[in-house]
């Protein structure tokens, strides 16, 4: 293990790069930083939110994605299935996830188009590629790269390695982070990163354990360390009606906000519904109602207007 963050980042500019897993590179992003920013969504993640609308990050391996409607019940992915992990029933490939080792050889025989893997290994090079080919954009538009989820703090010697390389081209980088992770890896990203989109889900510890599976007192202590290094902090809320849009959720963020020093602005992310399909997809359909998208604008201008009589900082909607 590296003994220090300087040996960290070293280690990060050699050639034997380590691998990162991504499901997802959004080109031209405007809502994950400031600019035109590329967007690398990596795999892994300590929360489970029972709202997460990219639960195709959860995993930190690649993860297979079935779309039923698109299913003809062939049988061609049961052919090819050496784990026989499929059968088709009622006329639908069904797949058992305990014995699905994500091989996609299924994907690949599919004539629908019903199957495929979310998840793909990409080496430090092979990304710098995508990254520089925006270069133009970046300068021009005060943008650069945001390291987002997932959690990049699930892969950290990977997501060290690529902002160092990142800032070696003096490349704008941004990290969107849950900040459930060890604070020797917080620092360690805070060494090569230029600005934090820390996410705060719940300030009660009992219904942020309940609502998304883990405790919230590392990430508190985290951002309360991360603010005294100087760092440039967003905070990011998701707002979800009827779990954490009480009038005492926002008043404690607000609190929380206002004995920070380098917060810049909170945004309020009004929760959306695309996650619920590909819960679907993966074969764990979530608890949530359509209901709570129905909500969510007036929620957040609702939780705009408490906050804004706390904080100093700006409170945006929207990322």
């Amino acid at each position: 293990m590296p003994s220090s963050i300087s040996d960290l980042a070293a280690g990060a500019s050699q050639a034997d790069h380590p691998q990162g897993v991504l499901f997802d590179i959004k080109r031209f992003a405007l809502h994950d930083g400031p600019g035109i920013r590329t967007t690398l969504f990596l795999k892994g993640c300590p929360l489970s939110c029972v709202w997460c609308h990219n639960p195709e990050s959860q995993n930190r391996e690649p993860d297979l994605m079935f779309w039923q409607d698109r299913c003809i019940g062939c049988r061609a992915c049961v052919m090819v299935c050496r784990e026989r992990a499929i059968v088709v029933s009622d006329g639908l490939a069904r797949t058992d996830r305990g014995r699905c080792t994500g091989c996609g050889r299924c994907v690949e025989a599919c004539p629908a188009d019903a199957r495929r893997i979310v998840g793909r290994r990409w080496s430090i090079q092979s990304l710098l590629q995508e990254i520089e080919s925006d270069v133009l954009f970046y300068d021009q538009s005060g943008g650069g790269i945001t390291l987002s989820g997932g959690e990049p703090l699930a892969q950290t010697a990977f997501a060290v390695a690529l902002l160092t390389a990142c800032r070696e081209r003096r490349i704008h980088t941004a990290v969107d982070t849950c900040g459930h992770a060890p604070w020797t890896d917080v620092e360690a990203l805070a060494a090569v990163t230029d600005l934090f989109l820390y996410d705060i889900k719940l300030i009660d510890a009992a219904r942020h354990r309940e609502l998304t599976g883990a405790s919230n007192a590392q990430i508190l202590n985290n951002l309360g360390r991360l603010d005294d290094t100087g760092g440039r902090i967003w905070i990011r809320y998701p707002l979800i009606p009827g779990l954490n849009d009480r009038a005492d959720d926002l008043i404690a963020l607000g609190d929380l906000v206002a004995r920070l020093r380098h917060v810049e602005a909170i945004h309020i992310l009004p929760y959306h519904r695309g996650g619920l399909k590909k819960h679907e997809r993966l074969g764990c359909p979530s608890t949530l109602q359509n209901k709570q998208e129905a909500h969510s604008v007036a929620a957040a201008d609702h939780g705009r207007e408490i906050l804004r009589g706390i904080v100093k900082v700006p409170v945006r909607i929207g990322g």
